[in-house]
């Protein structure tokens, strides 16, 4: 009976990391879709960016004769790092074998991972743009990851765990407490997200201007499938970022049980929430314009402050009461 169960939840986790890899497309797809209604345009099937992706990957790969084996192995690497990372997170269920690396400091160290040969393919070409576009990498995120670990320290601090499933069934046992620890931790979550998947008012995904692009810039050099896993990466990247939001936040829905019933009612509830989220973050894309880049800073450090001010609330109000 263990070893069935064991079997069970092996293939859950699977199912559940290929679910990342599905899923990601039809989130752009649907952010993208409501910018458009907003805007007032009828805008793209939520269905494009996997005719996108399809349509790359039966194009041929060009690849410049300056470039080194990196250039060519880069896309893989981002695109399995930024895969595993987001496997970390759950998605469906709590009680799966792969909770043991669900960790928040695992979950830094992929994305990071995923980011330096990003930059390092972005660099290796020679290009101009590539050169700018990876330091404007490396400087967001020299920033941003700081604000992320005073989030996750927020987070662990009440669960006593950097586990991500630890922290998820806290939350599920507690049921619905206000904490101002936690509103903090949750803005700068939020400030973090938008940086580092590179979404307005930080970058512009939508743009090829050379004097704006950050993520773009890096991605010049790459047609063909190397173009579509990139592409791909940077997708699977920004669910991510709305799954651990969601779940860790609003974790009601998930399943504690590998029953047919609560993992149907999970993917209901997951979807629900993407919906949620992909609509208010094509609101604020709509309502908001790209920030300067030297105005960028100032974002990640409000960020960096509300995950601060999270972490001592909780010290304050919490474990000095």
């Amino acid at each position: 009976m263990s070893s069935s169960l064991t079997l069970l939840g092996w293939l859950l986790a699977l199912l559940q990391a290929l679910l990342y890899l599905a899923l990601a497309p039809l989130l752009v797809g649907w952010v993208r879709l409501v910018k458009a209604r907003l805007q007032g345009r009828r805008g793209p099937s939520p269905l494009q960016p996997y005719r996108d992706l399809r349509k790359l990957f039966n194009k041929d790969t060009r690849v410049a004769h300056t470039a080194s084996p990196l250039f060519i192995i880069a896309p893989y690497l981002v695109l399995v790092a930024t895969w595993l990372a987001a496997a970390t997170v759950p998605l469906l269920a709590l009680e799966l074998p792969t909770a043991v690396i669900a960790d928040l400091i695992v979950l830094a160290g992929l994305l990071a991972l995923g980011r330096v040969f990003l930059a390092l393919a972005g660099m290796d070409v020679g290009t101009a743009f590539g050169g700018f576009g990876a330091s404007r990498e490396m400087l967001v995120s020299a920033l941003a990851e700081p604000a992320m670990l005073m989030a996750a320290f927020t987070l662990a601090m009440t669960a006593h765990s950097t586990n991500l499933s630890s922290v998820m069934a806290t939350h599920l046992a507690e049921g619905l407490v206000v904490r101002p620890s936690y509103l903090f931790a949750f803005a700068a979550l939020v400030l973090v997200a938008i940086a580092e998947t590179g979404r307005l008012p930080v970058d512009n995904p939508a743009t090829h201007l050379e004097l704006t692009m950050t993520h773009e810039a890096m991605l010049l050099e790459y047609s063909g499938r190397h173009l579509a896993l990139m592409e791909w990466a940077a997708q699977l990247k920004l669910l991510l970022y709305a799954v651990l939001i969601a779940n860790v936040f609003v974790p009601w829905g998930i399943a504690t049980t590998l029953t047919l019933g609560a993992l149907l009612l999970a993917l209901v509830a997951i979807l629900t929430k993407l919906v949620l989220l992909g609509a208010a973050l094509g609101l604020a894309e709509t309502l908001f314009a790209k920030l300067r880049l030297f105005r960028v800073p100032n974002l990640l450090n409000l960020a960096l402050l509300l995950g601060l001010l999270g972490l001592l609330s909780h010290v304050i109000l919490e474990v000095g009461a």
